[in-house]
């Protein structure tokens, strides 16, 4: 049986005497995905992010933790778990941060550690320290 290409079926692959020829890692590359909608990886990730949302304290665990508040001086060792919102959706995370206090800034309403960290009075969910152990 013959077919229309039988004089050229059997012919060498032809060769370029002016071009060289591709490596077999640049022709795979020719043929890579591209990102047709650009960003469209990150909103995934971003929107399959989760978050938590914000505990609501009772009047009695506020009062406590006012209380930890007055009683602690500047150098007591202290582990704060707080609120921190998220910057792009709805919640945040529970945080902790260990330190020693600097100064409690009752016009800003924050604690601030001696790293330098600010953790809002209002976004305190616990308090551990030395001198408030009750």
């Amino acid at each position: 049986m013959s077919s229309p290409y039988d004089d050229i079926i059997n012919l060498p692959h032809p060769t370029s005497e002016r071009h060289p020829r591709m490596p077999m890692a640049a022709r795979a590359a020719q043929f890579s995905p591209f990102a047709a909608l650009t960003g469209y990886e990150d909103a995934v990730h971003e929107t399959a992010r989760l978050t938590s949302s914000r505990a609501e304290l009772t009047e009695e665990e506020k009062s406590i933790l006012d209380a930890k508040l007055q009683r602690m001086l500047p150098g007591t060792k202290a582990a704060f778990t707080f609120f921190r919102p998220d910057g792009k959706k709805e919640g945040g995370a529970y945080l902790t941060a260990s330190g020693i206090v600097k100064r409690i800034d009752s016009c800003a309403r924050e604690v601030v550690l001696t790293n330098g960290q600010r953790i809002f009075v209002d976004d305190i969910l616990q308090i551990q320290c030395e001198a408030s152990e009750d």
